[in-house]
């Protein structure tokens, strides 16, 4: 029962945020990262994306012979779940993004792509933390890295501009879900 608790928490605490964002507090930054720190972070801003996804896939495959398939089922479904709903979410709700002409509204349904209006939920954020629940619950032992790194991410997707807080949270409930979902499927 614990994982519905948090789901809806985060729920709540999204809808908190976009009451928050609509009223005009100011949530969004303008940070230029250079270099290094650059290159690190948009390394990190892809956990839980594609190719990490399939390297992981193949670690976990070669080094976990007797639930290694399982796993990698789990791992796979959660992910593209997640993904999946985000971007169907996206389209159908159609929310600006930061920076952008008419930033933070709600402009409707569109099948297009138009990246300036999917901004929510965060898909990074939410495969990301699809990513780490069925990883933490396989591995209990790196746990805190898997969730360590899925919180990175998704808070890089706010400090890099790409979406309001309230997106944020969007995408990190769905992507617990999902993860749930997924491990309870197939264990």
């Amino acid at each position: 029962m614990l994982p519905i608790y948090i789901v809806l928490v985060l729920t709540v605490l999204c809808a908190a945020m976009m009451l928050l964002e609509r009223r005009g507090l100011a949530t969004t930054l303008v940070l230029s990262f250079k270099g290094d720190v650059k290159r690190e972070t948009r390394f990190l801003a892809q956990y839980g994306q594609l190719v990490c996804t399939v390297v992981t896939s193949l670690l976990i495959w070669q080094l976990d012979a007797e639930r290694g398939l399982q796993i990698c089922k789990a791992l796979w479904a959660a992910v593209i779940g997640a993904t999946v709903v985000a971007t169907i979410s996206k389209r159908l709700l159609g929310r600006a993004r930061p920076r952008s002409e008419h930033a933070g509204k709600f402009l409707g349904p569109s099948f297009k792509h138009a990246n300036y209006r999917e901004s929510f939920p965060s898909s990074h954020s939410a495969s990301a933390v699809a990513f780490a629940a069925v990883l933490a619950m396989a591995y209990p032992h790196a746990a805190v890295t898997f969730w360590a790194l899925a919180l990175i991410c998704a808070v890089l997707r706010y400090l890099m501009d790409a979406h309001w807080p309230s997106d944020v949270l969007g995408g990190i409930a769905l992507g617990y879900l999902a993860g749930i979902i997924a491990w309870r499927v197939f264990f």
